[in-house]
């Protein structure tokens, strides 16, 4: 079994001290690593892929909670929009408006993290945070979705504190945000930050899901 309970078992350890939750990216690994896993406590599961999540959803647990964690395409909202429970990297007012128009038809309220981009690289998508707040000032008033934080992914980096660095800026301006356009509301608390070789770093500067995977599932299956 590919799975590692031990490094499970830790991480889970980890990220309670913190208050924290574990997404676990379950991307291009089988239904059977994922069932070992929900089998030994974990329920929150992370894709990048549209079909492969549709493909998981049907056989596996239905108390799942899945998260997409990928770059989504407008024209495959419909396709996750009766199940999904989170989407972490939304990026623009279109695709907000269609996981919108999408909930709706299914009856449904989704969640969604607002994508903040906050590393070096020019290739992350992401808002900058005047588009944050010009998407934030047009979002108001729309239905079926809930906006409940904010997600970013940090440099590819050795230097740990520019990883520090980008984490925490990202967290001042989620607390910029709740105080401007949430400041009533206690579900905008979200900040989706660290992967499995910075997590450490984003528990330190107030991560509350972690998207690990290869610490649970061992190294990618591209094959």
């Amino acid at each position: 079994m590919a799975v590692n309970l031990n490094n499970y078992r830790q991480v889970q350890a980890t990220l309670s001290a913190h208050g924290a939750q574990l997404v676990a990216v379950s991307k291009t690994k089988p239904i059977q690593d994922i069932q070992a896993l929900y089998d030994a406590g974990q329920r929150i599961f992370g894709e990048n892929y549209v079909q492969e999540l549709v493909e998981k959803q049907g056989p596996l647990p239905k108390d799942i909670q899945w998260h997409f964690i990928g770059h989504l395409q407008r024209n495959k909202v419909k396709y996750i929009a009766p199940f999904v429970d989170m989407i972490h990297g939304v990026d623009s007012l279109r695709l907000l408006q269609e996981i919108g128009k999408e909930a709706g038809k299914q009856g449904r309220t989704i969640t969604c993290l607002l994508q903040v981009h906050i590393a070096a690289e020019e290739t992350k998508f992401g808002l900058n945070e005047a588009e944050l707040h010009e998407l934030l000032d047009q979002a108001a008033g729309l239905k079926n979705v809930r906006i409940a934080g904010l997600m970013g992914m940090a440099s590819n980096t050795d230097d740990l504190e520019q990883v520090r660095r980008e984490f925490r800026g990202l967290r001042a301006l989620r607390d910029a945000v709740k105080e401007k356009y949430f400041p009533g509301d206690e579900y905008f608390k979200e900040l989706s930050t660290g992967m499995s070789g910075d997590f450490q770093i984003a528990l330190e500067e107030g991560s509350t899901l972690v998207r690990i995977g290869s610490l649970l599932f061992g190294a990618r299956n591209y094959a």
